[in-house]
């Protein structure tokens, strides 16, 4: 979850350039300045989070938080007044 000033034309660059950093990373957007990935391994957050650390712009907020797949399971979302079917976790691939 981030919160970027996007006062001047170099902030709302920078912005930009950082949301497509999270794409580029396979993260996917669950809402304006809020974006998820699921994560194999705790190293494996550990590394995106140092990533991260690295792409973040020199102003705004930026807040990682982690929970489980059971958690994610337990997620409840509505669309206008509809409840949506509970989340399943994404497939895990491997490639070698």
């Amino acid at each position: 979850m981030f919160d970027l000033p996007v006062t001047t034309k170099k902030e709302r660059y920078a912005a930009t350039q950082f949301r497509n950093f999270l794409l580029d990373q396979g993260f996917e957007m669950a809402q304006f300045s809020v974006y998820m990935r699921c994560c194999a391994s705790k190293q494996h957050t550990e590394t995106l989070t140092r990533r991260i650390a690295g792409a973040t712009p020199e102003s705004g907020k930026v807040d990682i938080v982690y929970f489980t797949d059971k958690q994610y399971e337990n997620i409840v979302s509505f669309r206008g007044n509809t409840r949506q079917k509970p989340r399943t976790n994404p497939d895990q691939f491997s490639l070698f």
